[in-house]
């Protein structure tokens, strides 16, 4: 038995370590630079194309270099770089994103700019893993067998991946921070580096062979075309199945790592099954007949992953809201998961071995082999995921771009078996491939509007609304339905984003109302999300608004918001005061040099992965820097769909960066619902008589409608919804989780909450809290009586 063989079970644990560290770094770098350069499609983007393109760059680099010494105390060295690289990369990335931000705020921002600054941060580790399994191959056979122990080292790898995912979304960032995830990812990099040089010093490193340059025929470019289209495939078919799972299953940071895990799973158990298919195959040309077999299948996989998803999931009978423990949902989410993905991201798994052994050769270096077919499927699998995120799916829709994978997949066995055609099987093959894709690619259905309209409610809504319009945009997806009782809503991604309801119309017009009426003499105003457009379109009642600048993400809302909500947000988008941003909010406030009267904030709701970066203490921080003197800042916070946990956090963090706060409420039938964080540069003094007078000059007659349509007849009614301020709920919140940028510790509280039902116990627990004595209403004693004797009859109604 060689030396490999004797180690190599030691082997598959050291790589699946490695694997593991890796998807920490991954899932922890994603995280903060998201932060700096945004979180839109284009911006992820760019992450993504730097992280996968350090791993081509390391693969293909390493497997041109010259043997330098034993295999094992190279893969150790690399691991320890990698460890020491995560590390450096907690304070390089800072560092480097102050300077990026200082750099776009002087109007110099670009996408070359965000790609270079995820270079700084990223390559330098990725590259060192990409290097690590060509590496480590120099320590196996270039033959059939020695690539089916490659591809299972590459399944240990991804399997690995699986726990790191897992231990990063359920453990490490839910529990902890950015740098505990990061210290554990590099003590994991220090164990396999340890372990390594200790098995390096106790065996003896493989002869050399009579390494040299493959020939074509030995390696045709087929084999490196085939399976680079597999992971464009693959990498692509990931994208779009995450969005449409997200939709269906919530889209929580749990549903991310879920998923994720779960492609993750059939990687590692396709690459595993693969490897030992290579080897009973035992020569390359059976194995090509094999690989060229896989991509045809995968005509069949993807088209039953999206019949699933289409036809089936949306319709299983499962109300979320009877789970007893979120657990019990997972564990669902993931027997969902499964059913639908697994078979498609099976067949990619052993696309990898065996693409290896087809391409092996005796004598060869097989960090060559292993580090070439590596770099050829990374590269695809970059072309995949931004052609796929940037191009087809704004273009052509999630349908259509399933459709063209599935193409895709049965056009990539012709390059590898079509100069095998004379071959009975190698025909049959090719004649299976134009058959699935000319059967099964019309047959994939578009993902119904209930799944945009519902997402993980579908079960018990579908059915009692009447969609009316559907669109697909490059960062949502859209959908207007209108309900049995006439009112129309837009939801984006599986979850209700507005309703022209009357308790949701009054809920956007104060976020807008109680800021402006308030403010002395507000010019310029900043809306972050459009929504459906009513708390921005609020401040074009006030003739004092000179300006109002709203920042969406996505392009396709404002437009189709517009169509069906005009009447209710008074068309703000063609007003000549209106500007759209079309950027991730975060990103635009950091990045601008503007200054606003009022920034009033509608986002969508925290449990949804990536917006409680609108609720970290440092964003709040952001938000006062662009506050001019007398400035007021209004966020919207619901308290359905969450719990005490959650809510306490939001406030606590509120008042972290706004010690000055005020807190109102927005009532349904007199139960809690929703609320509006108002916050102040200055302790507040809300003067009820100036208000008064305001609504009664003729100037404000659009205020005093605007106001009557959501039953707020006049200031009194609407200080009347006065909840609080840090003196009378600090106590409430004393102990609360403050969300931070280093942990947006919120959207695991969010995700964690979801199913709660407690709008009202929270409202009632936030209102026992509330002292009178303390309030910031100033004015004539007869009308600051008159609010405090509304708020004193709330209480008593308590």
């Amino acid at each position: 038995m060689s030396h490999a063989q004797r180690r190599f079970p030691l082997l598959l644990a050291l790589f699946a370590a490695s694997g593991c560290s890796a998807l920490i770094y991954e899932i922890v770098w994603y995280h903060m630079l998201q932060l700096a350069i945004g979180s839109t499609s284009v911006s992820m983007g760019v992450l993504l194309a730097t992280f996968m393109g350090g791993l081509c760059i390391g693969s293909l680099g390493f497997a041109r270099l010259a043997r330098a010494g034993h295999p094992l105390r190279i893969y150790a060295a690399i691991e320890a770089g990698i460890g020491v690289c995560g590390l450096a990369v907690l304070v390089l990335m800072p560092l480097v994103g102050r300077a990026y931000l200082a750099v776009a705020a002087h109007g110099l921002e670009n996408m070359l700019l965000r790609g270079l600054l995820a270079a700084i941060c990223m390559l330098p580790p990725t590259i060192l893993m990409g290097a690590s399994l060509p590496a480590i191959s120099r320590w196996l056979e270039s033959t059939p067998e020695g690539a089916s122990r490659m591809g299972l080292l590459y399944g240990a790898n991804t399997a690995g991946a699986v726990l790191g995912c897992l231990a990063a979304g359920f453990y490490l960032l839910r529990i902890y921070d950015v740098v505990v995830a990061s210290l554990a990812a590099a003590a994991i990099n220090a164990a396999v580096a340890v372990a390594g040089w200790w098995v390096s010093r106790r065996e003896t490193a493989p002869e050399a062979g009579a390494s040299h340059e493959p020939s074509l025929t030995a390696r045709p470019t087929a084999i490196y075309i085939t399976i680079a289209l597999s992971g464009a495939g693959a990498l692509g078919a990931e994208v779009v199945w995450t969005r449409l799972m997200g939709m269906l299953l919530g889209s929580t940071v749990y549903v991310f790592s879920i998923i994720l895990a779960v492609f993750l799973i059939g990687l590692a158990g396709g690459s595993a099954g693969g490897s030992w298919l290579a080897r009973s195959l035992g020569t390359a040309a059976k194995a090509r007949l094999a690989l060229g077999w896989c991509q045809v299948l995968l005509a069949a996989a993807i088209a039953w992953t999206a019949g699933m998803i289409a036809s089936s999931l949306p319709y299983w009978p499962i109300d979320p809201m009877l789970a007893t423990s979120n657990w019990l949902l997972f564990q669902l989410d993931m027997a969902r998961c499964l059913w639908a993905i697994l078979p498609p991201t099976l067949l990619w798994g052993a696309s990898f071995p065996l693409a290896l052994a087809a391409a092996a050769e005796d004598g060869e270096d097989p960090a060559r082999l292993v580090g070439g077919i590596y770099a050829a499927n990374t590269l695809g699998a970059i072309v995949g995921a931004l052609g796929v995120s940037l191009a087809l799916v704004p273009w052509i829709g999630t349908q259509a771009t399933q459709q063209a994978l599935l193409v895709l997949s049965a056009a990539s066995a012709w390059f590898v078996l079509a100069p095998l055609y004379r071959e009975r099987a190698v025909a049959l093959a090719l004649a299976a491939s134009i058959l699935l894709a000319a059967v099964l690619a019309p047959r994939i259905d578009a993902i119904p509007p209930e799944v945009i309209a519902f997402g993980r409610r579908i079960a018990t809504n579908a059915g009692k609304a009447k969609i009316l319009h559907v669109a697909e945009g490059r960062n949502s997806s859209v959908v207007i339905s209108r309900w049995e009782d006439g009112a129309t809503q837009i939801d984006v991604n599986g979850h209700v984003e507005a309703t022209n309801e009357p308790f949701d119309m009054k809920l956007q017009r104060m976020v807008g109302h109680l800021a402006a009426l308030t403010h002395p003499n507000p010019r310029k105003v900043l809306g972050i999300g459009f929504g459906a457009g009513v708390s921005a379109g609020t401040f074009t009642r006030y003739a004092s608004i000179e300006s109002i600048t709203v920042c969406e993400i996505e392009p396709v809302i404002p437009p189709i918001s517009t169509q069906y909500f005009s009447k209710e947000d008074y068309d703000v988008l063609h007003n000549p005061r209106t500007r759209i941003v079309y950027d991730d909010a975060r990103h635009y406030l950091l990045t601008t040099a503007e200054k606003y009267d009022i920034i009033a904030s509608d986002p969508l709701d925290v449990f949804v992965k990536g917006t409680a970066a609108l609720y970290s203490k440092e964003y709040f921080e952001a938000v006062k820097r662009h506050l001019n003197p007398g400035g007021a800042f209004t966020l919207y916070v619901p308290l359905y769909e969450s719990d005490t946990r959650t809510v306490k956090s939001e406030l606590a963090t509120f008042f972290e960066a706004f010690p000055n706060a005020t807190i109102w409420a927005n009532t349904l039938s007199g139960q809690g619902y929703d609320m509006v964080f108002m916050g102040h540069l200055d302790p507040p003094r809300i003067d009820v008589d100036a208000a008064e007078a305001r609504l009664a000059n003729p100037e404000f007659a659009p205020v005093v409608e605007s106001l009557r349509d959501i039953g707020v007849n006049s200031a009194v009614d609407l200080f009347g919804t006065y909840m609080g301020t840090r003196a009378d709920l600090g106590a409430w919140t004393a102990g609360a989780e403050i969300n931070r940028d280093r942990d947006l510790r919120l959207q695991y509280l969010g995700g964690w909450g979801i199913n709660s039902n407690m709008a009202d116990p929270i409202y009632r627990e936030m209102l026992s809290y509330r002292r009178l004595s303390g309030h910031p209403f100033v004015g004539s004693p007869e009308r600051v009586a008159m609010v405090l004797g509304y708020l004193a009859g709330a209480m008593g109604r308590q």
